[in-house]
């Protein structure tokens, strides 16, 4: 599989790369939308500096109307290739629920463990729903 990632140009303001990522909502406006209407789940990593400033994003997996394969290896790849300090999970859930499942809170500790081990910092993990309702896991007190 080849590794894209996707990183922001001119055209579309929404995304500056190096603009500082400061709270869970700046992440869930600018690429919430990039996932929020897919009728299926889509999980996305945005790769961040040392000062949370934005470097790219890349989509890791699409999956089904209920799930999405997750393995740390396809979601540090992009850190990794960017020299990435921070990531944040992004997926979605096509159902509307922004409600972290057992899985997701399950994926998320074991991505956060997994960076810990790289020296790569998992921020937070946002779960998207259409019409821009999204929840933190980070807020929620999970990470």
């Amino acid at each position: 599989m080849e590794l894209r990632l996707i990183l922001v140009r001119e055209q579309n303001p929404a995304f500056k790369v190096g603009e500082p990522f400061t709270k869970p909502e700046d992440i869930a406006h600018r690429l919430g939308p990039l996932v929020a209407d897919e009728a299926q789940e889509v999980f996305m990593v945005a790769v961040l500096d040392a000062r949370h400033r934005y470097r790219g994003h890349h989509i890791v997996s699409r999956g089904s109307l209920t799930s999405s394969i997750v393995h740390p290896r396809e979601v540090f790849k992009a850190a990794l290739l960017r020299n990435a300090a921070a990531i944040v999970l992004i997926h979605n859930h096509p159902s509307g629920d922004t409600k972290p499942s057992e899985e997701d809170i399950a994926v998320t500790r074991r991505l956060t463990q997994a960076g810990e081990i790289l020296g790569i910092c998992v921020l937070d993990h946002l779960i998207i729903a259409n019409g821009g309702s999204y929840s933190s896991m980070k807020e929620a007190g999970i990470i």
